[in-house]
């Protein structure tokens, strides 16, 4: 089997279409979610603590020299990583919400009674399917 024609039932495949489906909405749901945590909800924290921007804390390790143009500064930046933590949490629990409703609806699924087995055939059901069963044995 040629790489090419194994490369394509590779691609073929259901499951890599739904993965690579599941990443591209993975990366847009990444920017709405950073988009509400900086945005929305990051806004009014900052308001409730007078103003701070969570964004914008660090520790300053070396400064900048103003005497250079060359930035010098280094600086821990723990207020970008509240709002990563943030990002992360409303990820979390809007994944875990996805799995809880898939979960739900796979119990309902199971919970519903299976098919009634068809009634049993009536007397006379009976007597015509043996009646058809001999002429069927006879020609």
């Amino acid at each position: 089997m040629s790489v090419v024609k194994e490369f394509r039932e590779f691609i073929a495949r259901g499951n890599v279409i739904d993965l690579a489906v599941g990443v591209i909405i993975g990366a847009a749901f990444n920017s709405i979610v950073k988009s509400l945590v900086d945005q929305v909800i990051m806004p009014p924290i900052g308001l409730l603590t007078g103003g701070l921007d969570f964004a914008k804390l660090e520790w300053v390790l070396r400064p900048d020299n103003p005497a250079t143009e060359k930035i010098e500064k280094v600086s821990i930046q723990y207020g970008a990583f509240i709002n990563t933590v943030i990002q992360f949490f409303i990820v979390a629990v809007v994944v875990f919400l996805l799995v809880k409703l898939v979960n739900e609806i796979r119990r309902k699924d199971a919970e519903e009674p299976a098919p009634a087995a068809p009634p049993a055939p009536t007397p006379e059901e009976k007597l015509l399917t043996e009646i058809r069963d001999l002429l069927a044995t006879k020609s």
